[in-house]
């Protein structure tokens, strides 16, 4: 079986920021923010501040994961030169997403760098109040705010090009499932990615249902389904299968259909928490989807929608050359 892990981590800089203030590496996985927050960040054994591309590929190995998607965020630090220089080197195993802060004077110059001259066709919005932009920065609306939709505009010129969003869970300003809804439709030549199944409760499933009906009409939004199980809290041997995330994916299934979902990780953090092998068996041993959608689910989704021939190829065909 086809195995791509949609939402992948590998951090060369450790250089977190976001609410609780910088990141500060201590040695063996370990973290401390300047709010004082202690975070076992990297499993141990998979790096002391960093989590490299050989880490990587031993972990992907191991566990028979042919392709990842390389995403960003302010937990890490942005890595998008990194990604790109991994992608740049494996091409057929890697898609690498670029982060950016709207808010910096250079922002747009950023994103023709990334776009025009090193090939990325996806983008990462770590716009979350918990985690990302949000946590800094005034609240705004990811579908209304002028500096954004300068940045959608842009891609637009870019058929196929995917947006990937975290915006939180409900409790947070940066909750918005309808700014993707609206996004989507003003976009329809881009796909949209929405990572962590929205933020599901199991006790609250009219919330998430309500989201995913938002989705529903829209056949460029997409979710990823990582991480869920620390957002659902089940954390450790004990929590697996993880009964709590199979009652919001069967939702998420009967809404949206098992080719607009796809299985990640969110590895390195997640792993601390979970294995990653269970993180990368429990929906096969859920009973959730037959053969045919769990193939859709644990590859063939993001191989249809990251792995797009010209994305791939726009990426190939990148120069830093001026």
């Amino acid at each position: 079986m086809k195995r791509i892990d949609a939402h992948l981590h590998l951090v060369r800089n450790l250089a977190g920021y976001n609410a609780k203030g910088r990141i500060n590496a201590l040695g063996d996985g370990k973290v401390v923010w300047d709010n004082g927050m202690h975070t076992q960040l990297f499993p141990k054994g998979w790096g002391n501040d960093n989590f490299l591309i050989d880490s990587a590929l031993k972990v992907m190995d191991n566990e028979g994961i042919g392709k990842a998607v390389l995403l960003q965020g302010s937990l890490y630090g942005f890595q998008n030169y990194y990604s790109y220089q991994v992608a740049k080197k494996y091409p057929d195993r890697f898609i690498p997403a670029f982060s950016v802060d709207p808010y910096a004077n250079d922002a747009l110059k950023i994103v023709h760098r990334y776009v025009d001259q090193l090939g990325f066709r996806a983008a990462k919005l770590e716009i979350s109040q918990g985690g990302g932009l949000m946590g800094y920065h005034s609240a705004f609306r990811l579908d209304l705010e002028p500096k954004w939709s300068k940045i959608f505009h842009y891609l637009a010129d870019f058929p196929g090009f995917v947006i990937t969003v975290d915006y939180g869970d409900y409790s947070q300003k940066s909750y918005q499932p309808e700014a993707i809804d609206h996004l989507a439709a003003m976009y329809p030549d881009l796909d949209f990615v929405v990572c962590h199944l929205s933020f599901p409760n199991a006790d609250h499933l009219k919330r998430l249902a309500n989201a995913l009906s938002q989705f529903a009409p829209h056949k460029n939004i997409y979710c990823d389904l990582s991480a869920i199980q620390d957002i659902e809290k089940e954390q450790g041997t004990g929590a697996y299968p993880f009964p709590r995330c199979q009652i919001d994916v069967q939702l998420a299934k009967d809404i949206l259909g098992a080719k607009r979902l796809m299985w990640g990780s969110d590895a390195p953090w997640s792993a601390t928490f979970n294995s990653y092998h269970n993180l990368v068996s429990w929906l096969g041993v859920s009973g959730i989807f037959n053969e045919k959608e769990l193939e859709d689910v644990m590859g063939n989704n993001a191989e249809r929608i990251y792995f797009k021939k010209n994305n791939v190829l726009a990426l190939k065909n990148s120069s830093e050359k001026e």
